[in-house]
């Protein structure tokens, strides 16, 4: 049994050598920033207190936060780990505990911070063949950043899945949406969600993925209000030179439709919007390695868009051929 059962990620946390130079990408990427305490902020429109943070310093990805459900949780999940619950000197108030997970990521779980009220959120109307809400009300578009609204998930690259899975479950109570194989019986990574009981939950809130390269954030998630909202950061984005990394087009698992981009320090961060959302009953599923690098329509991904793309199945079958070599050594005793 998890020791608690986290109800949402809560922020990613990054260094970079220029403050105003990410500030001014987050800011055409949709997020509200402020200063404080000598760390660059960006706010949502959830009413959250912050859900990106950026310190001075050398570019790297530095921690992933949680949202638990309680400072009672909190004190549950330090009492296991034996380490201590810290006031969370940072906008918002309220109380951390700080992880270490197998591959050193740092995880911090928060609790009891202050919550502005939302901002209120403009409801689309789509005509389709079936239904034609919109009637005598033309659209007009005026360019602008897309809005976000919250954040959604986060991926991480890690060195061994199933010892980084069970870490993961075994202390937030993550239940697997879809697990994937490179091969039948070879996985190498799972979309992993919340377990909010009856209340709906992202497809996913943590996506581990044992691939080649150098460990790191693969990409941090951020929900926006629409698809006309996601195309209009889209074209704000371009227009502003920013650098596309993929999109846009819808996924197969999460069924999102994706566009992401990269900040000026090379990390990865996605606009989503229309993700799939399942209960504790949902059971998980199996997708292949094709799957997750496929799209259901839209830009195939970067991989696969030169004319000199390799096959998705042989990227299947050398990075299962990978994984294999690599589980077979692992147990190999190390005076051998």
């Amino acid at each position: 049994m998890a020791i608690i059962k986290v109800e949402d990620i809560a922020h990613v946390r990054f260094a970079a050598p220029d403050l105003a130079l990410m500030r001014g990408f987050l800011e055409d990427f949709g997020l509200t920033c402020f200063e404080e305490g000598g760390r660059l902020y960006g706010k949502s429109s959830d009413g959250r207190p912050f859900v990106h943070v950026t310190e001075p310093g050398e570019a790297k990805f530095l921690a992933v936060g949680l949202r638990a459900g309680s400072v009672a949780d909190l004190d549950t999940l330090a009492l296991r780990e034996g380490v201590p619950v810290e006031p969370l000197n940072e906008p918002g108030g309220g109380m951390v505990v700080r992880l270490t997970d197998p591959d050193g990521y740092m995880v911090e779980v928060v609790a009891g911070q202050t919550r502005a009220a939302p901002a209120p959120v403009h409801a689309p109307k789509f005509n389709s063949a079936a239904d034609k809400p919109r009637q005598r009300e033309p659209i007009r578009l005026e360019p602008a950043p897309a809005h976000v609204r919250r954040i959604g998930h986060a991926v991480l690259k890690v060195s061994d899945f199933r010892a980084s899975e069970k870490w993961w479950k075994d202390r937030f109570g993550l239940l697997t949406s879809d697990e994937i194989e490179a091969a039948p019986d070879v996985a190498l990574g799972a979309f992993m969600r919340c377990d909010r009981g009856d209340m709906p939950s992202d497809h996913h809130t943590i996506f581990l993925a044992q691939l080649p390269g150098a460990l790191g954030l693969l990409h941090a998630a951020f929900e926006v209000e629409s698809l006309d909202d996601l195309m209009l950061g889209h074209e704000y984005l371009k227009a502003r030179s920013r650098e596309a990394a993929w999109g846009v087009g819808r996924h197969i698992m999460g069924s999102q439709i994706f566009d992401y981009w990269k900040d000026p320090f090379g990390n990865e961060l996605e606009h989503w919007t229309d993700g799939d959302l399942f209960t504790a009953a949902d059971p998980p599923a199996k997708q292949s390695m094709q799957a997750l690098l496929a799209v259901q329509w839209g830009a195939p991904h970067p991989m696969f868009a030169g004319k000199m793309a390799p096959p998705p199945g042989l990227v299947a079958f050398v990075t299962a051929m990978q994984l294999r070599l690599k589980r077979l050594f692992s147990r190999i005793p190390k005076e051998a």
